[in-house]
C-alpha cells in the first residue's frame, strides 16, 4: 500500500535543490517551483498537449495552465499559415 506521507521532507528538498544549483553554477534565485514551473514550459515546448499538462500541474482550472503559454514563444518562427500551402 502506497503511503501518503512524502520521501522528502520539503526542507530536504530544498537543500538538494540549493546544493545542486550552487553546483551548476546557477545565478538565479531557483527554487522547487522555478523547476514545476520550467518541466511545465518545456514539455508545452516539446509539443505536449495543454490539458496534459494541466493535469501532470494538478490545475483544476484551464485558465491556471494556459501561463504557459504567454511564457515560451519557441516555434514562433516554424508557424505557417494553412494559406502558403495553396498553390495560387
Amino acid at each position: 500500500m502506497w503511503s501518503r506521507r512524502p520521501a522528502f521532507a520539503p526542507s530536504s528538498l530544498q537543500n538538494i535543490i540549493k546544493a545542486a544549483v550552487k553546483k551548476a553554477g546557477i545565478q538565479q534565485h531557483t527554487t522547487m517551483h522555478t523547476l514545476r514551473h520550467t518541466f511545465a514550459t518545456h514539455s508545452l515546448e516539446n509539443g505536449v498537449d495543454l490539458r496534459y499538462i494541466q493535469s501532470m500541474m494538478g490545475h483544476d482550472s484551464s485558465k491556471t495552465t494556459e501561463i504557459y503559454t504567454h511564457i515560451t514563444t519557441k516555434g514562433f518562427d516554424q508557424i505557417k499559415s494553412p494559406l502558403d500551402n495553396l498553390d495560387i
